[in-house]
């Protein structure tokens, strides 16, 4: 298992707005090649302006060609212009995680 931790951080007032044009056009092609992800999150602590989102892939291979599905659908290079045209994103965090050895990765339904 590959987890893939995504933490991004949108300039202070325009979180809100972020999350809608992501919810009304972003969350459908990006779901459509990834599934769902493990995890969504907003800050209950700390930077009010930072969002994780957390993905789980059997390996490197499989998060290659899942991501490159998205990036040649045009619905989600669509979501991508209008993410960019409204310039909330300030920053992005990316880190590629896995397993410790003693960890039983959860069987899915």
């Amino acid at each position: 298992m590959l987890i893939d931790v995504r933490t991004y951080r949108c300039r202070p007032g325009t979180l809100a707005a972020h999350l809608a044009l992501y919810e009304k056009h972003g969350k459908a092609p990006q779901t459509r090649h990834l599934g769902q992800p493990v995890a969504f999150l907003l800050t209950e602590t700390g930077d009010p302006n930072e969002y994780i989102h957390i993905w789980a892939y059997e390996d490197a291979g499989d998060r290659e060609a899942r991501r490159a599905e998205m990036w040649a659908d045009p619905d989600w290079l669509d979501y991508l212009r209008r993410s960019a045209d409204l310039g909330a994103l300030e920053s992005q965090t990316n880190r590629l995680m896995k397993p410790a050895p003693f960890f039983d990765e959860p069987t899915r339904p």
